[in-house]
């Protein structure tokens, strides 16, 4: 389904305070599962977050995790690649940030954004964007051969929200250090980068892609604990009846 489809806000018969009161439960459940996954060590979870600018990927990780042990869960963000990234093939510095066992690994931005910026800023042809979609599908199919479950999901935002949200980080002095003039010529691009992501959905869902409702974040923080606990739970875990000198 396109993107111009789906709603950016929660259905109007979701109950605000229920909703942030069940999220609070997920929250403190992912917390507790974290725990188990990490004494397991027999399998990882990586959460991929992608975006538009201001989508809300910081303040979504700050939410959704701020129940978990740090020794069991790190955040990876992406950034434009250095000279010794751009020196490899353009998955090397992703594979190296994928979660061992016991881990849980939060990737703000990821691969996906060399399918993305080079194909909207013209910097690829088609042809290497559709040897990238596979190398991308190969790399995912690997890592869940390793027992690694990876989440992705698409913080959906309409135009009108991420211009709001680009405003205040531009007027609000708590929220200025992350204001940038190239989000704007971005936002610019907004439907070109929507038809990307669009791109990205059709050539690369294996494992599919999660589209969250993001202009309200107490929606957005509910639907993504959900997922997350789903997955943890799916995993079917326990605590190990032998002790595993390797964590401390």
């Amino acid at each position: 389904m396109p993107l111009n489809k789906i709603s950016t806000r929660a259905p109007k018969n979701f109950n605000k305070a229920k909703t942030k009161t069940r999220t609070a439960q997920l929250v403190g459940e992912i917390g507790e599962l974290q725990k188990i996954l990490y004494a397991q060590s027999k399998h990882s979870l990586l959460v991929v977050l992608q975006g538009l600018d201001a989508s809300g990927k910081d303040g979504l990780v700050a939410s959704v995790f701020k129940g978990v042990n740090p020794l069991g869960c790190s955040v990876k963000a992406f950034k434009v690649p250095s000279t010794e990234e751009r020196a490899h093939d353009f998955l090397w510095r992703i594979h190296r940030e994928a979660p061992e066992r016991g881990m849980i690994r939060i990737f703000n931005r990821s691969h996906y954004e060399d399918v993305l910026v080079p194909w909207v800023e013209g910097q690829i042809d088609e042809k290497t964007l559709k040897k990238r979609y596979g190398h991308i599908n190969d790399f995912e199919y690997l890592l869940a051969e390793n027992n690694t479950t990876i989440l992705k999901f698409y913080l959906h935002i309409s135009p009108g929200e991420q211009h709001d949200r680009l405003v205040e980080r531009k007027t609000n002095k708590l929220k200025f250090w992350k204001h940038n003039d190239g989000d704007w010529e971005t936002a610019k691009k907004f439907d070109r980068y929507i038809n990307a992501y669009e791109n990205i959905f059709r050539n690369c869902n294996r494992p599919e892609w999660i589209v969250v409702p993001s202009d309200q974040n107490w929606y957005k923080e509910y639907l993504v604990a959900e997922k997350i606990v789903e997955a943890l739970r799916g995993m079917k875990l326990a605590y190990p009846s032998k002790i595993n000198s390797g964590k401390g």
